[in-house]
């Protein structure tokens, strides 16, 4: 893939595409959906339900991590991850404010 130009945009703008091509991805789809029904998991039980190696789910995490999807809180050896929800909101927020959806009679 090639790099994707950010240069003209509003930070905005750019803040959500990275967020949303973070969610282009299959794997991390189905761990935000694990998240939602297990919040507070750790990575031990991801993999139990996922056909991935635990190098690759953290990976995952890592990425959803980065664009601030989920938050991870340490416990011991583990860290348990939960949405963020302030940017669930801030993303919610972005696509209804930016579509112009018909009313409905």
């Amino acid at each position: 893939m090639g790099i994707t130009k950010t240069f003209g945009f509003a930070l905005k703008i750019n803040e959500m595409a990275d967020i949303l091509k973070a969610l282009g991805n299959p794997a991390r789809l189905k761990i935000i959906q694990f998240l939602i029904a297990s919040p507070g998991s750790c990575c031990g039980d991801m993999i139990q339900v996922l056909p991935l190696a635990q190098s690759t789910v953290s990976k995952h995490l890592s990425e959803l991590k980065r664009v601030k999807l989920i938050k991870g809180k340490n416990k011991g050896n583990n860290i348990y991850y939960s949405l963020n929800l302030a940017t669930w909101e801030k993303v919610k927020g972005f696509l209804l404010s930016e579509i112009n959806l018909p009313k409905e009679n």
